[in-house]
């Protein structure tokens, strides 16, 4: 049994190590938005890079990332925490040194691949290491200091890339690393799921991260409208069909599809696909508006983002008390609403705009949308299945939420009608980005409505979420089995 104190000098340590290894996973799928013009500047390099440096790094994230967690449980969390980290250093340190585009999509990549074995690593750690007693609360710590994190992420992110510049963004995780590895060895004690047979659904795994490339690379490069876009748009449907079959055939599936006969679950994620793809299109889209139209300098449309993260990070936990209450079917109704209004107000961003006037108003709505559905969300799921399978529901809504995003950032500036060099022309961009704002609005009161029509009242004594306070924008918390 877990038996490490939160009050002793290695619980302390153990909070150390975990926040600062899943903080350099989460900085990293928001910081970079802020320096994409800076890097596409740089590197010469078009839309569709830049797309690609977004997107290389959710798509190993999102398709390895329920694998990450099974490989900790069977081998050792420990052992895989360190080994993500330490892989995250090294592509983060490739990053850094990218001569040019090709390069840097190539080590995103590869930082997506140890992100999905840090990520699920750090919060199992915590569950495996700490008393019954101070779990909760430990828990409650890490999320809130990963919140921290994530507010001061795009912040950091600019002042770098209006500084020393924006391979630093990347080298800066490298001394992070240095520092995380050694305490973790020296104070994280090894643990496993002694019931894990070390069989590991590897064959889905790849179908799934291969569906998810094929279809990104056909919406990205739909423009040039050639046969390889085509076939490669079937070749990805093909992967995705492959997926599911041998999901339902293998006996120890990573997505068993068994868990969608939960209407509820079912209908959650769905919601989920329909929040996270707007989110995901507009963060990409926000700070290049910010800084190519509006003339803002990186620190500064990475700082003008803060507002919704701050209100999530401070409010979440009550809004999931409200959830409790209330019922998920207004919040999960309402929230998407609120956020598919702040994106509309968004449109009022163009020129020489103000931030007070226009930015400010737009980002304090999306930021109550946000803190209005996220708790709730992860809530209802976590209620959808049975308890011993809370952990599985959480990673699978999780992924959903990151292939979201993925998906959203391939497609959103095809659907706007961006141009190769659309980043490079303020006005075209700026109309482009107005198309944008609507489409992601449009996919947000879809998301309502699914909400209010299928989402239903939660059971009483269900599975709560331990991460109440969460300040990530680009996926929901991510929760572990075996609480308690």
């Amino acid at each position: 049994m877990p038996d490490v104190r939160l009050a002793s000098s290695q619980g302390k340590w153990i909070l150390f190590t975990t926040v600062l290894g899943s903080s350099m996973a989460l900085l990293d799928s928001t910081v970079v938005n802020v320096a994409l013009p800076r890097i596409g500047r740089d590197l010469d390099a078009d839309l569709a890079a830049l797309q690609w440096t977004v997107n290389a790094y959710m798509l190993t994230l999102a398709g390895l990332i329920l694998l990450g967690g099974s490989l900790g449980d069977t081998y050792g969390r420990r052992k895989i925490f360190v080994m993500g980290v330490v892989w995250f250093a090294v592509a983060s340190l490739l990053c850094g040194l990218a001569p040019n585009a090709e390069v840097l999509i190539a080590a995103r990549a590869l930082q997506g691949v140890g992100g999905a074995l840090l990520t699920p690593g750090s919060l199992a750690l915590i569950q495996a290491s700490f008393h019954a007693d101070d779990r909760g609360r430990a828990v409650g710590l890490w999320s809130g200091f990963g919140g921290i994190g994530a507010a001061v992420g795009p912040f950091v992110g600019g002042w770098l890339v209006d500084g020393p510049g924006w391979r630093f963004i990347f080298l800066l995780n490298v001394p992070l690393a240095l520092v995380c590895v050694p305490v973790a060895l020296r104070h994280v004690p090894e643990s496993a799921d002694g019931r894990k047979h070390g069989r590991f659904d590897v064959l889905g795994a790849t179908l799934g991260a291969l569906s998810l490339a094929l279809v990104t690379y056909a919406l990205i490069e739909a423009t040039e409208g050639s046969l390889v876009v085509a076939v490669t748009a079937v070749a990805g449907v093909a992967a995705g069909v492959a997926f599911v079959y041998v999901e339902k055939r293998r006996p120890d599936p990573m997505m068993p599809l068994d868990i969608f006969r939960s209407r509820q679950f079912t209908a959650v994620n769905l919601v989920t696909l329909c929040v996270y793809a707007a989110f995901g299109g507009f963060f990409f889209l926000a700070v290049i508006q910010l800084q190519v139209v509006s003339g803002y300098s990186a620190l500064a449309a990475g700082t003008a983002l803060l507002p919704a993260t701050v209100l999530m990070l401070l409010f979440s936990a009550r809004s999931g008390e409200l959830g409790e209450r209330i019922g998920p079917r207004i919040p999960l109704t309402v929230g998407p609403l609120l956020c598919a209004a702040g994106m509309l107000l968004m449109l009022r961003v163009g020129q020489d705009a103000s931030y007070l006037a226009d930015v400010l108003p737009a980002l304090l709505v999306l930021g109550l949308g946000m803190v209005t559905l996220v708790a709730p969300l992860t809530a209802t799921v976590l209620a959808s299945v049975d308890t011993a399978r809370a952990g599985l529901a959480s990673g699978i809504n999780n992924a959903a939420a990151r292939a979201a995003g993925l998906v959203a950032v391939a497609a959103l500036p095809l659907l706007a009608g961006m141009g190769p060099e659309a980043y490079r022309a303020p006005a075209a961009f700026d109309e482009a980005f107005g198309r944008a704002m609507v489409v992601c609005a449009a996919v947000l009161v879809v998301g309502a409505a699914l909400a209010f029509t299928f989402v239903r009242r939660l059971p009483p004594g269900c599975e709560r979420p331990e991460c109440r306070r969460h300040g990530n924008v680009t996926s929901p918390p991510l929760e572990r089995p075996g609480r308690g």
